[in-house]
């Protein structure tokens, strides 16, 4: 959700209340902002940068469950649920994140109905989004979910053309691309020279060479299912 639509529906003195309760600070790349476990402090609006949300499964290992980036926010579920934070969270890059306090954000939820309306839809939304990943991770193959996530990295980031052929910067590491689809970095790493191979897309570092987009949306036929 991007926080500046939300605090528009919010009246004059829950603005001055929400400037009165807000905090800003500047993390490093890697640094945490919070952390999976601990009480729920408030809600955090990313004004610059990009902050990862991971979780650590049953061996202790970290997953990226998403990005966030400027404008957006992030620990609105834990506020409204009064819950310990279920997830972690770390600039990808040099950020600036703001926070409103837990219970002046609860408060302004309570008094603005068409603010609480908002992040009660935003909450619906990612629900939806989450049974889609189970969903995919059911039914698609490993290169079919691989190739789907790189069409919703390529919708939510800019891209360049250098004559024909598309070019993807990818936001994260092969390690976390692997843990976003349920695989494993040798799994992915197979299927990224299988990609290769065939021409759907070519992969140097972090830049993703893609010649022919309709080849890459072709990897969701149902040849691709398993």
């Amino acid at each position: 959700m991007h926080a500046s639509s939300a605090w528009s529906l919010l009246d004059a003195a829950g603005l001055k209340l929400l400037d009165q309760a807000r905090a800003s600070r500047s993390y490093l790349t890697g640094e945490v902002i919070f952390h999976e476990g601990d009480e729920c402090d408030g809600v955090y609006c990313i004004q610059r940068g990009q902050v990862g949300v991971r979780k650590s499964d049953a061996d202790g290992n970290s997953v990226l469950l998403y990005i966030s980036v400027a404008g957006e926010t992030m620990g609105y579920r834990g506020v409204i649920a009064e819950e310990a934070r279920t997830a972690s969270g770390e600039a990808l890059k040099a950020s600036r994140v703001c926070r409103v306090r837990s219970n002046t954000a609860r408060e302004l939820l309570r008094h603005n109905p068409a603010f609480g309306y908002r992040y009660l839809r935003r909450m619906s939304k990612q629900l939806g989004e989450a049974e889609e990943r189970i969903l995919h991770n059911i039914a698609l193959s490993v290169r079919a979910r691989f190739a789907h996530l790189l069409i919703v990295l390529m919708d939510r980031y800019p891209t360049e053309r250098e004559g024909g052929v598309l070019i993807l910067r990818l936001p994260m590491s092969r390690h976390d691309l692997a843990s976003m689809i349920g695989t494993t970095p040798e799994s992915m790493s197979r299927v990224i020279r299988r990609l290769e191979d065939d021409g759907v897309a070519v992969f140097k570092g972090r830049n993703v060479r893609i010649p022919d987009l309709e080849a890459l949306i072709g990897e969701f036929e149902p040849d691709h299912l398993i």
